[in-house]
């Protein structure tokens, strides 16, 4: 049994992190840190809580950190974990930093220490369902993919940190992460990215809509994402040389945990029929032929397994630290690119300091 201490209980730690390390065996909820830790003692009243990482890391039985906290915070947290000896998961975006990521990398490698990324979506059913048409080669040589992120919040919310001006806040931090590994799973590095940062709603004043181009051999993978989307297009929109693949809708399980539903059942992460994605295929007809493809089962406990037969079996690790740093690294040139409204090359190098 590896007993986990929790970091932060905001909508990351309820709805992400705790109900899935209560749902894999082998992981055991044994502290929850949070500056405010009434409603973590309500929801968890087994867990010991506490107001100080201070006090959670005196716990010498606690093994794994998980650093679920505002993204200003997450270095600081989990160097103080690594230097505390204990292994750890941070929550995208890794950190806000390449310099930050490449030092808890030699921090981990020097403590002897396991570092991950949490990376939740590469379990989303869509994604996962993505993976499997396009491996499945029916599409033929890709050429054009776009994966788009909406929603419909025409207000900032001041109350929310993410809607401040404040380091790893706006959209290109809070979505960006997911979007960018997504396409590096699929396609892995590109050579070059062109992206646009930007508001779209009155009186924001952070980023809260993106499009960032990556640039591949042959393919162009385009990341899009609103705030102001009442009516979204399609999630995943793939074009290859045989035919097309389009899927529209979000995978179910952020919308389930938000509600306060458990992964229990055998059903977990499926999707109604009406929800599938459609294969066009080109054939020899004079028309298109349409199949729905079944969604796959999305389901975020994978993750938490696979951390477990790391820690346990010695497994490798599903979502590295390297990605972590790879996806920090890929919004630094989204950042530089849209400063300099340009398109940059891909380089592992950190920026200097200015």
């Amino acid at each position: 049994m590896i007993r986990v201490g929790l970091i932060g209980f905001g909508l990351a730690g309820q709805a992400f992190h705790a109900p899935m390390i209560r749902s894999v065996p082998g992981l055991e909820l044994a502290c929850i840190v949070a500056r405010r830790d009434e409603l973590a003692r309500q929801k968890y009243p087994g867990v010991h809580t506490s107001r100080a990482l201070e006090e959670m890391l005196s716990d010498e039985t606690i093994r794994l950190c998980i650093v679920a906290t505002p993204n200003a915070t997450h270095f600081e947290f989990a160097r103080r974990c690594l230097a505390a000896g204990r292994d750890v998961i941070v929550d995208k975006p890794f950190t806000n930093t390449s310099a930050e990521a490449r030092e808890l990398i030699r921090l981990a490698e020097e403590r002897k220490r396991l570092l991950g990324a949490f990376h939740n979506r590469r379990w989303d059913g869509d994604f996962l369902t993505v993976q499997k048409v396009i491996a499945g080669g029916a599409l033929g040589r890709i050429v054009s993919y776009e994966s788009h992120f909406d929603r419909f919040r025409p207000e900032p919310d001041p109350a929310a940190w993410r809607d401040r001006p404040e380091p790893g806040s706006g959209t290109l931090y809070n979505l960006g992460p997911h979007m960018l590994d997504q396409a590096f799973v699929l396609f892995g590095t590109p050579s070059a990215i062109t992206a646009q940062v930007y508001s779209e709603r009155e009186g924001a004043v952070v980023d809260d809509a993106m499009d960032i181009r990556l640039e591949y051999p042959g393919l162009r993978a385009v990341l899009r994402a609103s705030t102001v989307a009442y009516f979204p297009g399609p999630r995943f929109l793939i074009y290859g040389t045989q035919g097309s693949f389009v899927k529209y809708g979000l995978d179910p399980q952020e919308e389930w945990l938000r509600r306060g539903e458990l992964p229990s059942d055998a059903h977990w992460g499926e999707e109604p029929e009406s929800e599938w994605g459609t294969l066009y295929l080109a054939g020899g007809g004079a028309s298109p032929r349409a199949e729905n493809v079944k969604t796959e089962a999305g389901d975020y406990r994978r993750f938490y397994e696979n951390v477990r037969d790391a820690l346990l079996e010695g497994k490798p690790l599903a979502v590295s630290a390297r990605d972590g740093l790879r996806t920090i690294r890929a919004i630094e040139i989204a950042l530089e690119s849209n400063r300099e409204r340009r398109t940059i090359e891909w380089s592992d190098a950190t920026p200097a300091a200015k």
